[in-house]
């Protein structure tokens, strides 16, 4: 006999098996290895398996010992749905890869105009349906830990709600894990659905295992097994058609609407086209899971003594007949289909409750809203990984409110009803442009109370939650309110009642309200791209930004999906604009694109109201529009004709208002130019006269005196010369009259020498931070003039850093097929209005103790031009930053 100590420390080395799956899946899955198994058809169809819980595991046997063979409801649905609406779930797995669907609570309130108030309408109704599903699967490992302790005799003895208590904990480590590591754009999640696939594999196995060893172990062949059912009432076809159809249409709306079935089958989905070898593969699954149910049922009526729980026939068959090996088995198949729902469920749930109720409460207690310094990728992900422990939390109070007791299916019932709820508004979403938010919200308010009141409640039993006369008589006595008996309606099996009312409520409410209220602009046009998605793949909105809010959408995306992910989508779309800075025009396209990245990290309604804080107006494209009105080809290739032209106007509007607002900025520079350098020329020739005359009028001057008068006049004249020789420079570089020099050096030499000639013009007060490992590059260009950019550069940020503790890091890199270098200091940077003058003639940007003449600038970028580069201004990196870029001609190799 096996100990139940062995059984624990079997199902904990499982348990370090799974997770050693799970991590290396996860780590395969960053690097990119591994594509073709995490992205395989195969371990697609094993993940839908998650619909086999221990429900099915263990609880369909003990369905098909007190209901015969109506146990096949539970697989019947789901079949009919993978068979029959195949072109359903296509569309669902369209829409959710299209506007980056991460839960069904996001698929909801993204077609109903990304109402974030649905969507946590959705969330709350999931997690209170999902609850007793959850307790289910630790009222199942508990008892199935208590059968092996029954079997050592009474000397030995469980705790249930400790055990209960330490599943639930193990749980929650695992799915924390795996599943809340990191903000995943699409939020998939590769280690949890490899550990999932290898469960559903455990499950099946063991399972025919009972099976194959019931049949020809304990019966005696299949004839002797035939016999036997024939003789039992289960054999008996009894079939009530309400409650049939009843529990079909229940189990597979919830194949739909569980939030761990859409998890799997629409957010972890990579290929549409995997849904073919589902549409096939996973009935079979279903057909050999269920394909001894009857026989162990049967025998174990026959075998076991009367009061034994059919429930966990699947594991007392092997233990009365001595096999432990295959009772341990058969318990690591039950805790397999336990487990992987747990997890996978507690994932979808708290992704759902973060990107819907934490991150918008979060917005609302942020004064700064989306612009707001914080790293919001940690906020996300500490609220999903409270959330995975509430969730378990809630589930395992229930198991305790409901202490443990009743039936697995009427336990996976009253969760099945709950989450059938979303069926209406989800199709009806889907397939009818007339859908309303409101309609959704009063369809979804009606059902959920009706599934409340008629099947949650009741489910705890009369006088736990519902006193015992609201049951019988009705509240207040009231008749036609009881919950199993409503409007009069007597004689229905209470789940068929339940299901009934509250699914036909739910329906009639949604399309009423739907059809007598209007939606708003954006409902309609999420309502046509979610109708047509295979006409209109993109989302049915855009934003209008302007230029100064480019800035922040970046910040914010740094936020969310990282440093390096969101400078490479900025830098790429300002590459595709045609434009060298890192900051893309912020066009809708671009906006809307920015829209649907961040969605995938926090959802379609929280990524809506954080574009929206910083943008704030939208706008719609012709196709949009052309979508909701459905008019004929014809006006739509002419409307988009006009929108482009409108499009094209506004964007040469939009160029000839920044060339007028530089024009009247350079005219004002000019100005002050004049101005400025009329008083450099006139201050240094003043000096250089009055003490020119001093030296020739006065007589028996002191030596001193005279060298001190001397002394100044030296000082001016170089002074007036570097001014006049700045002007000539620059005259000779903008007519392209300076002949370069060329010549082979090293990186490192010009920064030393640049640096070393402006920390002997200057005080020397920053301090310089470089990494020479980075610099050690051969260049072939005019060392000279790369060495007075270099200078000017320094300069300026020992003049105008205003730091406490000025310093300016020197960085040497690679980008593409350039190399380099970045000057940052840490000051407070170059005001945006003044970022677009900045390397013109004459801007001395604004700055009030700039005393300049604003050609230091406008020379470099000359020199960088006639040297085959480019110096730029970078933003975000929090002080003044520029970036100069030497060619790869200018750049022999890297030594």
């Amino acid at each position: 006999m096996a100990s139940l100590n062995t059984l624990i420390a079997v199902c904990l080395i499982y348990v370090a098996f799974l997770f050693g799956v799970a991590f290396a899946a996860e780590r395969a899955g960053i690097r990119g290895r591994a594509g073709w198994l995490l992205r395989s058809p195969l371990v697609y169809t094993l993940s839908l398996s998650i619909y086999c819980t221990a429900w099915t595991f263990y609880g369909a046997v003990g369905y098909a010992a007190r209901s015969g063979l109506e146990y096949v409801t539970i697989y019947l649905g789901p079949s009919l749905v993978m068979i029959g609406w195949w072109w359903v779930l296509r569309r669902l797995v369209r829409i959710g890869r299209s506007h980056k669907v991460t839960s069904i609570a996001d698929l909801i309130s993204s077609r109903y105009g990304k109402s974030n108030t649905l969507a946590i309408v959705v969330t709350l109704m999931a997690v209170i349906g999902v609850t007793p599903y959850i307790a289910l699967q630790l009222q199942s490992v508990t008892l199935s830990l208590s059968i092996f302790a029954s079997a050592e005799g009474a000397a030995t003895r469980i705790d249930s709600a400790s055990s209960a208590l330490w599943v639930a904990a193990g749980l929650a480590l695992f799915t924390v894990l795996f599943g809340t590591r990191n903000l995943n754009a699409n939020e998939r999640h590769h280690g949890v659905v490899i550990a999932v696939a290898v469960e559903a594999v455990v499950k099946l196995v063991a399972l025919l295992a009972v099976g194959i060893f019931v049949v020809w172990g304990v019966a005696g062949g299949l004839p002797q097994t035939l016999a036997r059912i024939d003789a039992s009432p289960i054999g008996t076809w009894q079939m009530q058609g309400s409650r049939w159809a009843a529990l079909t249409v229940l189990s597979a709306a919830a194949f739909l609407c569980l939030p761990r079935m859409f998890q799997v089958m629409v957010v972890e989905n990579d290929d549409e086209r995997h849904l073919q070898i589902a549409s096939w593969a996973f009935p079979l699954y279903l057909m050999l899971m269920s394909l001894f149910v009857v026989p162990i049922a049967v025998v174990g009526l026959d075998l076991l003594p009367p009061g034994s729980n059919p429930d966990l026939f699947v594991l007392s068959l092997p233990l009365s007949q001595g096999r432990d090996g295959l009772a341990t088995l058969s318990f690591l198949g039950g805790f397999s289909s336990a487990t992987s729902m747990v997890i996978v469920a507690t994932l979808a749930l708290s992704t759902m409750v973060s990107n819907h109720v934490v991150m918008p409460i979060w917005l609302t207690l942020r004064t700064g809203g989306a612009t707001q310094s914080g790293d919001v990728r940690d906020v996300v992900i500490f609220a999903r990984r409270v959330s995975i422990l509430v969730i378990i939390a809630l589930g395992y109070v229930y198991y305790r409110a409901s202490g443990g007791s009743g039936a697995l299916a009427a336990i996976g019932l009253i969760s099945f009803a709950g989450v059938a709820q979303f069926l209406p508004v989800t199709l009806g979403g889907i397939f009818w442009r007339g859908a309303t938010r409101m309609g959704a919200l009063v369809g979804l308010g009606t059902g959920f109370g009706l599934w409340v009141y008629t099947m949650l409640l009741p489910g705890f039993g009369a006088g736990a939650i519902l006193p015992a006369g609201v049951i019988d008589a009705g509240p207040w006595g009231i008749s036609w309110l009881r919950p199993q008996a409503l409007f009069g309606v007597e004689g229905l099996d209470p789940t068929v009642h339940a299901v009934l009312w509250s699914l036909a409520l739910n329906s009639l409410s949604f399309v009423v309200v739907s059809l007598v209220t209007f939606p708003r602009p954006l409902e309609r046009l999420q309502g046509a791209q979610f109708v047509n998605i295979f006409d209109h793949s993109g989302q049915a909105r855009g934003w209008n930004a302007s230029v100064a809010e480019s800035e922040d959408l970046m910040i914010m995306a740094q936020r969310i999906l990282g440093a390096a992910e969101a400078q490479s989508l900025f830098q790429s779309e300002a590459r595709r604009q045609g434009l060298s800075g890192h900051l893309p025009e912020p066009t809708p396209k671009f906006v809307q694109g920015l829209e649907r990245e961040l969605a995938g990290s926090v959802g379609a309604a929280t990524a809506h109201a954080m574009i929206g804080q910083i943008v704030g107006g939208t706008s719609v494209s012709v196709q949009d529009l052309m979508a909701v009105a459905d008019e004929s080809a014809q006006m739509l290739e002419y409307s988009s004709q006009l929108e482009a032209k409108s499009r094209e106007l506004s964007q040469t509007a939009a160029q000839l208002r920044e060339a007028n607002e530089k024009l009247t900025e350079l005219s004002l520079q000019k100005d002050a130019f004049l101005s400025q350098i009329s008083h450099e020329l006139r201050t240094p020739m003043t000096s250089i006269r009055a003490f020119s005359e001093i030296l020739r009028d006065t007589e028996g001057l002191h030596p001193e005196e005279k060298t001190k008068y001397a002394s100044i006049i030296h000082v001016e004249t170089i002074r007036l010369t570097r001014l006049l020789d700045d002007l000539l420079d620059l005259s000779v570089l903008e007519n392209g009259q300076v002949t370069l020099n060329r010549q082979s050096g090293a990186l490192s030499d010009v920064l030393d020498h640049a640096i070393t000639t402006a920390q002997a013009s200057t005080d020397g007060r920053i301090a310089i931070r470089r990494s020479r490992g980075n610099e050690a590059v051969m260049l072939q260009t005019d060392l000279d003039r790369l060495s007075q950019v270099f200078i000017n550069l320094i300069t300026n940020a020992q003049k105008y850093c205003a730091a406490d503790a000025p310093a300016l890091t020197i960085d040497v890199a690679r980008d593409g097929g350039a190399v380099v270098v970045d000057f940052i200091d840490n000051g407070s940077g170059i005001p945006a209005q003044a970022r677009q003058v900045m390397f013109e003639k004459f801007s001395r940007l604004g700055l009030q103790d700039n005393k300049g003449a604003g050609l230091g600038l406008a020379i470099c970028r000359e020199i960088m031009h006639r040297l085959g580069g480019d110096v730029v201004y970078r933003t975000g990196t929090g002080g003044t930053a520029f970036r100069v870029i030497l060619p790869q001609a200018q750049s022999l190799a890297a030594q």
